[in-house]
């Protein structure tokens, strides 16, 4: 049974439904509204209750069959013309995101809309988009970005948590000028002096990779520069005690512990510390068996002084955008990986297919083939592997192609969300 068996007996009327959108009034024939059942005003029609009546409703007037809508009623003038039509079209001066909202109540679908509205309806959606992607960004930037206003901001949220404590005053006006070098002329000074000491420790690990700084003792045994060991010193020495100062200072030990820029701080003396404790190691165990693999461990923990270079990022905006950028590019950098390893796994098949035969060609086995296949879809191309046959050279031609394509395809998207996470770190 349907609503007109329920509520009234059939009469020559009830071919006919009355609509009110508001207080625009339409009386409509089942014909017209049955060439579309999907719609909301079709299933009307299959309605067998009031309460399902009012489920697709505003309100319902069983005396006068009246069925109420608190909805645009200019926009469903165009609702009309599609029941008559079977096409929608775009409404002037209504913003798109609105008129999708509209469609998608009256249940009519994107496919219904004519030819000569449906690309200007997708590229204004399109658009729509992006500024809703600009929205997230501000909310991500919001909560992941280091900048100087949001720490400022999480300070003042956290100034109850220095209450209480010892030197509550004294710590907390020293943690607002370690970490906010704009809060004033003291901040600034304290910023461009950490940054000083971290592009000077920079400098002097890159001279002391340089033989020409090398100095060697009486029994030709080389030893360190006197002069890079000064400066090495002092700026661990630096590090070391802002490192311990910010620590002291902290409102939250736990939340400083756990900050990523404060554990690049630590890794960055680490390793000198360590260094000097297999040293004096060395010393006491003198010619061991051991000394062997204590000399690689202090090797190893010398090359990680290369973290101070990170140090950087907590004074440059761009390097702090780039990190959110990385984090919230998760799904991009799996797609770039993935399209990567399928092209790399294709073409090191196909080359070595073509190359095996040749005696001249490098390219005798499939692992050799992927190096030279993330090569050369990388547009790197190093030249020490590459194809001699003509197919070879085809094949190279097509990996180059195809890697030009499908690197670009996800970094765009990585590089827009670096530019408005930038934008935002700037402002």
């Amino acid at each position: 049974m349907v609503y007109g068996q329920i509520f009234h007996q059939l009469s020559p009327g009830d071919c006919f439904i009355n609509v009110n959108v508001g207080g625009f009034k339409q009386r409509m024939e089942h014909t017209v509204l049955q060439r579309f059942p999907q719609t909301r005003l079709g299933r009307l029609l299959c309605c067998s209750s009031k309460e399902a009546i009012l489920e697709l409703c505003d309100d319902f007037s069983p005396s006068d069959m009246e069925y109420y809508f608190d909805r645009s009623p200019r926009f469903f003038c165009y609702v009309l013309n599609f029941y008559l039509t079977g096409k929608i079209h775009l409404v002037d001066g209504l913003c798109v995101v609105s008129f999708f909202q509209e469609i998608e109540y009256w249940g009519i679908k994107e496919r219904h809309l004519d030819f000569c509205c449906s690309n200007k309806f997708h590229e204004l959606m399109e658009l729509a988009e992006d500024k809703n992607f600009d929205e997230m960004s501000d909310e991500l930037q919001t909560c992941s970005s280091q900048s100087s206003a949001d720490e400022v901001s999480a300070l003042e949220e956290n100034v109850d948590m220095f209450e209480g404590s010892w030197c509550a005053d004294v710590r907390r006006n020293i943690w607002i000028r370690l970490e906010n070098p704009g809060y004033s002329t003291t901040a600034k000074a304290m910023a461009v002096a950490s940054l000083s000491v971290v592009m000077v420790s920079i400098v002097a690990m890159c001279v002391h990779s340089m033989a020409d700084f090398h100095q060697v003792d009486a029994n030709e045994k080389e030893i360190e520069n006197p002069v890079l060991i000064f400066f090495e010193n002092l700026c661990v020495l630096f590090f070391s005690a802002e490192y311990v100062l910010r620590l002291a200072v902290a409102p939250s030990a736990r939340k400083f512990l756990c900050n990523p820029l404060n554990i690049i701080d630590l890794m960055s003396v680490m390793p000198f510390y360590v260094t000097m404790a297999c040293g004096i190691l060395d010393e006491d165990e003198g010619e061991g068996t051991d000394l062997g693999n204590v000399g690689k461990v202090v090797q190893i923990f010398r090359l990680m002084r290369v973290f101070r270079i990170l140090k950087l990022a907590r004074h440059s905006a761009g390097l702090r955008s780039l990190g959110a950028t990385l984090r919230h590019s998760s799904r991009e950098v799996g797609l770039l990986v993935l399209f990567l390893s399928v092209g790399v796994s294709m073409f090191s098949a196909l080359i070595y297919c073509v190359e095996k035969e040749s005696q001249e060609s490098e390219l005798q086995t499939i692992p050799i083939g992927w190096w030279w296949a993330t090569i050369s879809m990388t547009t790197v191309g190093y030249g020490d592997t590459l194809p001699v046959t003509f197919a070879g050279k085809l094949i190279g031609t097509l990996c180059i192609i195809c890697g030009l394509l499908i690197v670009a395809l996800p970094v765009t998207n990585i590089f827009n969300k670096f530019s408005k996470f930038y934008q935002r770190q700037r402002r």
